[in-house]
């Protein structure tokens, strides 16, 4: 079996988690607690999703230790301004029952992008929150390279960035993304990492996928999680979904399989709210 874990900064953080995004109620509690009890140790969550509630009953349904499962939440764009940040953050911890998160991030800079200031004082509030003990890692989300070169700069180093999380999969290339990941020692994490549904129905994957016996999306989550510092959360609403994509563990692509799909990267894009930053800035 294949390496299950990153290490980042001296944390082992699981590969591949559960995304819960559009996961809500009963469906969100069972699958949080399915997904743990099968081995899953990495969920992830955003008060957008407004499941955060769903999602730590799920942990609490799971006859795992909550110590044992990397837990990520997000804080929404218009809940940026330190005491919100604060305010909101408090709010998730209850609803997720919970001490403390793994991973706190920014889910979109929205403002903060063009107004370093402002992003100076949302990353003190962070900052704030891990001096508390509430907040074990800093990370951000959909951040460009310029709005991640000003998080690292401003960060202290006894809280540095340890993850950024964005949107990634074969058809859209992210190599200044994973470059600047690798350079700064952080997670690269990968949403919507199956292309909302497109990857399963690509010819070049599909194809690799039948020489190891594997699905379209299995060889994508593959692909994905032999890059180093990659991890990825695909949602998974059904149990066999979420079966099938614990089965990565097991198979290796060869560098030419990795090189074939590398090659499929089009510039495509599938979330660009108005609110995104400048994505080609740096």
């Amino acid at each position: 079996m294949t390496d299950t874990i990153q290490n980042i900064r001296g944390r082992a953080v699981p590969m591949l988690g559960l995304g819960t995004y559009k996961l809500t109620g009963q469906a969100c509690r069972e699958g949080v607690a399915h997904a743990l009890t099968m081995g899953y140790r990495h969920i992830d969550t955003a008060q957008m999703y407004k499941n955060e509630a769903d999602v730590g009953a799920g942990i609490a349904d799971a006859p795992v230790a909550r110590e044992d499962v990397f837990l990520t939440t997000k804080v929404w764009h218009t809940n940026l301004s330190p005491e919100d940040v604060r305010r909101s953050t408090e709010e998730s911890l209850q609803r997720l029952d919970t001490d403390y998160v793994d991973l706190l991030l920014i889910h979109w800079p929205a403002h903060l992008d063009g107004d370093h200031d402002a992003l100076r004082s949302t990353l003190d509030a962070f900052v704030a929150l891990h001096e508390a003990g509430h907040v074990r890692h800093i990370g951000v989300s959909n951040f460009s390279i310029r709005l991640l070169n000003q998080t690292v700069d401003h960060l202290p180093a006894e809280a540095p960035l340890f993850a950024h999380q964005a949107e990634y999969h074969p058809f859209l290339a992210q190599e200044a993304v994973l470059r600047h990941a690798r350079e700064h020692d952080y997670l690269f994490t990968a949403y919507s990492p199956l292309a909302q549904g497109d990857a399963l129905r690509n010819d070049t994957l599909q194809s690799i996928g039948d020489r190891h016996g594997k699905t379209a999306a299995q060889v994508t989550l593959r692909w994905l999680l032999q890059q180093p510092q990659v991890s990825a959360i695909p949602k998974a609403g059904s149990a066999s979904h979420r079966i099938a994509n614990l089965g990565v563990f097991d198979f290796a692509l060869s560098d030419d399989e990795m090189t074939a799909i590398h090659n499929l990267g089009r510039g495509e894009r599938r979330i660009d709210p108005a609110f995104a930053p400048a994505w080609s800035t740096t």
